[in-house]
């Protein structure tokens, strides 16, 4: 893994987390907390289940390929989002994921 080229996008995630912050306090007078970050996440996961189906022609949408292509680098960036406000190295937790799981099947 390019940790270089992750770290980026990690600040890329991080940076515009923050102006939604300010959008958010600007619009209801505080940021959301950490709770509607992950209800948020978890209505974009959901929304990945339809985009699928309307990949494989079983739910009829338009624009599905690229609501698709959107909802999984967005699902990406909420989980980038979920990690750094619970404190967690995502670098770390995703290279102790992946030797674990590696580690199964040798």
């Amino acid at each position: 893994m390019d940790t270089n080229n992750f770290d980026k996008i990690i600040k890329r995630s991080l940076d515009i987390r923050e102006m939604y912050h300010q959008l958010e306090i600007k619009s209801n007078g505080t940021e959301w907390t950490l709770e509607e970050d992950a209800l948020a996440y978890l209505t974009d996961a959901g929304l990945i289940g339809r985009n699928v189906m309307s990949h494989q022609k079983t739910w009829l949408k338009k624009d599905a390929e690229e609501e698709l292509e959107h909802k999984l680098a967005e699902n990406i960036w909420w989980l980038i989002v979920l990690a750094d406000r619970t404190g967690i190295d995502l670098k770390e937790a995703l290279e102790k994921f992946l030797t674990k799981t590696e580690n199964i099947f040798k």
